[in-house]
C-alpha cells in the first residue's frame, strides 16, 4: 500500500489505458513509437498512473491437443512443445514479455507510474482468454487455475525488476470472467494473492474488482490490500436516476469507494470512472462530472481517481469495438490526439493535490449495514442525507465488533434478521451507559426489544398511500415512499414530527445517559429511486438528518449557508484545520461560510475568501486553511 500511494502524492489522477492505435490489440499489433506518443501526450497533460492490462490470450498461448473423441494429450505453446524454462512451462510468449518491458522503460521516461492488471481475460464486454482454457470456468475449475498460477508466477517474475510497476492488480473485473460463488471467489483471490507474493512482497496487491455487494466486498477485503471501486451510473444501482452533472451524481464515487473501503476494512480508490460518450453525456457534462466527483474523491480520501479511457477508440473494427458503441468514444484523448476538456480537468486538480494534500477527513457517526433491503442502496443516500446535514458519516456492517462512536444510525431497517441480538445490546448499552445516540428508521421490522424507545408500535398493514412526515417546528413536509404503515400505541418518547394522520412519526426519547431517535418510516429506502430528490429546489429530506445532528449535538467546524455545497474537514498535525468546501451545483457561487470562533482562516485555494464570503466556481473545490487563534 505504501508504495503505491507513496510515489505520487496522498491522491493521484490517471487513466486506464490501451494504445490509441489499436486498443485491446496493442501487443499483437505493437507500435512503441506510438505508445511513446500516447505517453507523451498524457504525460504533458498531467497524468500521473495508468492502469494497463497484459492481454492474457496474448501474453499465454497455451493450447489443448486433443486425439480421438476428445481425449486430451498435452497442451502447448501453439503448436510448439512447452519448453523447459519457466516461461516455456507457462506457454508464455517471451516476444510479449519483451514488449512489456518496453512499455515500462517508456513509462519511465515520462514519469508514469503502472498499475498492471495481471490476468486481463475480460475486457469491455469480450472474453480474451488462452485457447485451451476457452470452456472452463476460469474461477473453480483447478485446471484453468493452475495455468493462471503459472501465468501470474512467470509474469511477475520477469517483471517484478521494473521500477515504473507500483501495484499488482488481479486482473481487469475478474468476477465477470465466469459464474461462481462468494466462496469460490475468495479462494481464487487468496491463490492469485499467494502467487503474486511468492514472487514479489514489496508491491500492494489491488483487487480490480467493481459491485457493491457487502459480502463480496467483505471477502475481497480479507485477500487483497488495497480495493477499488469502478462507479459507472449506468451499471451500478440507484446512480442513473439523475441527469451526470446533478447533486447525487457528484457523490456516487466518493460514497461507493467509501462504503468500500470501510467494509472492506482496506484502502479503495476509483479504479475506473467515465462517462461513455456523447449519446450519455456531453464532452462539457463529461469534464463537469468528472471535475466535481474528482473533488468528492478527493475531499474523502479516496486515494485516486483514474478515467476510462485514457484514448478514443472510434476507428477500431474488431470486437468488442465493433459490438459496443460505447466503447468508442470515452478517452481523454481524441483519436487525433487532442485532449479532452476532462484530462484538462484532472490535470488541474493534480496540481492542486500536489500542493495541498489532505489529512483524513473527521466523520461525526457509523452508519450501520444490516441485513435489511439493498444495503448499497440505502448506504448511498444516507451518506447523501447526512453529507446535506452538513456532517459525515463512515459505515460498519453490523456483524462484526461495532467501533465507538458518538452517534449511530441503523437507517431504513427491515426484516427479522436485522442485527444479532448481541450488537444490538450492545449499542443499546452504549446509548445508555456511555451517552451515546442511535437513530433508527423504519417501515417495517421485527427488531426487539423496542420499549426503551418511547414508541409502542399498535400494528402494521400495507400502507394505502405514501406517508407524509410533518413538523412545523423542524420545517418539515415530506412524502415518503412506503410499502407499511405503522399505526402507533402508547407513545410517551417526545413528538418530533406526526404524520398525515396527526399520529407520532419522529421522536426522541431519553435512555439512560443517551437518546433514542426513532423515525416511523423508511426515509433512506424510499429515495433510493427518487427522481432529482437533491436538487436545490427538492423538498428538503435533509432536515430530518439536521435534527438528528442538533439532538445527538454533532458539532461541526465550519458551516456553509448552501445546501449544495458540501463540507469536510481535515485536522492537521500542527493544529490546523483544512476545510474542503465542493459546490455541487451547476452554478457559481458566492456563499457564507461561518466557522468556530476560536479559529482564523489563513489559505484559500482555487477560491476566493473575503471575511466570511467564499466564491467558488461550480462543480469545483476549494480548500480554506484554519488556524487556531
Amino acid at each position: 500500500m505504501d508504495t503505491l500511494f507513496n510515489q505520487t502524492s496522498n491522491f493521484f489522477v490517471g487513466a486506464n489505458y490501451w494504445a490509441s492505435h489499436a486498443g485491446t490489440f496493442m501487443w499483437r499489433n505493437w507500435n512503441a513509437e506510438q505508445v511513446e506518443k500516447d505517453f507523451q501526450i498524457l504525460h504533458t497533460n498531467g497524468v500521473e498512473v495508468l492502469r494497463v492490462f497484459p492481454l492474457w490470450c496474448d501474453f499465454q498461448k497455451l493450447t489443448d491437443h486433443r486425439q480421438y473423441a476428445g481425449n486430451h494429450v498435452e497442451y502447448r505453446y501453439n503448436e510448439e512443445p512447452l519448453g523447459d524454462s519457466m516461461v516455456g512451462q507457462a506457454a508464455m510468449d517471451p516476444e510479449m514479455l519483451e514488449r512489456f518491458h518496453i512499455f515500462c522503460q517508456l513509462a519511465n521516461k515520462y514519469q508514469i507510474k503502472l498499475i498492471v492488471g495481471l490476468l486481463t481475460g475480460w475486457m469491455s464486454g469480450r472474453l480474451y482468454v488462452p485457447i485451451a482454457l476457452e470452456h472452463r470456468n476460469l474461477i473453480n475449475d483447478p485446471e484453468a487455475i493452475r495455468w493462471e498460477i503459472l501465468f501470474v508466477k512467470t509474469f511477475v517474475h520477469e517483471l517484478k525488476n521494473e521500477s515504473a510497476i507500483i501495484a499488482w492488480d488481479w486482473g481487469n473485473e475478474c468476477n465477470c470472467l465466469s459464474t461462481h460463488t462468494l466462496t469460490e471467489m475468495w479462494l481464487w483471490g487468496n491463490i492469485i494473492t499467494s502467487t503474486i507474493r511468492l514472487e514479489d512482497n514489496t508491491r500492494p496487491i489491488i483487487s480490480g474488482l467493481h459491485g457493491s455487494n457487502p459480502d463480496d466486498i467483505k471477502n475481497m477485503g480479507e485477500v487483497a490490500d488495497i480495493l477499488t471501486t469502478h462507479p459507472y451510473p449506468l451499471f451500478t444501482p440507484h446512480c442513473d436516476v439523475d441527469y451526470l452533472d446533478s447533486y447525487r451524481s457528484a457523490f456516487h464515487a466518493a460514497c461507493q469507494t467509501c462504503f468500500v473501503s470501510d467494509i472492506g476494512r482496506k484502502p479503495a480508490f476509483v479504479e475506473e470512472i467515465g462517462s461513455f460518450g456523447p449519446t450519455i453525456s456531453s464532452d462539457k457534462c463529461s469534464a463537469l462530472y468528472a471535475r466535481n466527483s474528482a473533488w468528492n474523491s478527493f475531499a474523502h480520501n479516496c486515494y485516486g481517481f483514474l478515467w476510462w479511457c485514457a484514448h478514443d477508440q472510434t476507428e477500431l473494427l474488431h470486437t468488442p469495438y465493433d459490438w459496443n458503441s460505447m466503447e468508442r468514444e470515452l478517452g481523454l484523448i481524441k483519436v487525433d490526439g487532442t485532449p479532452k476538456e476532462t484530462i484538462k480537468e484532472l490535470q488541474a486538480l493534480s496540481k492542486i493535490v500536489h500542493q495541498h494534500p489532505l489529512t483524513k477527513h473527521r466523520t461525526n457517526a457509523i452508519a450501520l449495514k444490516t441485513n435489511s433491503n439493498d444495503p448499497w442502496g440505502i448506504a448511498f443516500m444516507t451518506f447523501m442525507l447526512a453529507k446535506k446535514a452538513n456532517f459525515d458519516i463512515s459505515f460498519h456492517d453490523a456483524k462484526t465488533t461495532i467501533p465507538k462512536s458518538d452517534v449511530y444510525l441503523l437507517p431504513s431497517i427491515s426484516g427479522t434478521t436485522i442485527i444479532p441480538r448481541h450488537q444490538y445490546y450492545e449499542l443499546l448499552r452504549r446509548v445508555k451507559e456511555e451517552g451515546a445516540t442511535l437513530y433508527i428508521s423504519s417501515g417495517y421490522s421485527g427488531l426487539q426489544p423496542f420499549d426503551n424507545f418511547g414508541f409502542e408500535i399498535d400494528s402494521i398493514a400495507k400502507a394505502a398511500c405514501p406517508g407524509r412526515i410533518i413538523s412545523q417546528e423542524y420545517n418539515l413536509d415530506l412524502k415518503v415512499e412506503r410499502t407499511y404503515s405503522i399505526r402507533p400505541g402508547k407513545v410517551t418518547a417526545k413528538v418530533l414530527a406526526c404524520d398525515e394522520n396527526n399520529n407520532p412519526v419522529f421522536t426522541v426519547s431519553q435512555y439512560g445517559k443517551g437518546k433514542l431517535i426513532f423515525l416511523a418510516m423508511p426515509l433512506e429506502y424510499s429515495l433510493v429511486e427518487a427522481k432529482r430528490a437533491f436538487q436545490e429546489n427538492a423538498p428538503n429530506y435533509a432536515n430530518v438528518y439536521k435534527v438528528i445532528a442538533e439532538i445527538a449535538n454533532i458539532n461541526r467546524v465550519a458551516y456553509c449557508n448552501d445546501s449544495m455545497i458540501s463540507l469536510t474537514e481535515h485536522p492537521c498535525k500542527n493544529g490546523n484545520i483544512d476545510i474542503v468546501a465542493v459546490n455541487n451545483s451547476n452554478d457559481d457561487k458566492i456563499v457564507d461560510i461561518s466557522w468556530n470562533e476560536k479559529f482564523v482562516a489563513i489559505d484559500c485555494i482555487n477560491g476566493q475568501l473575503t471575511g466570511n464570503k467564499l466564491t467558488i466556481a461550480n462543480h469545483s473545490g476549494a480548500i480554506i486553511t484554519l488556524k487556531q487563534k
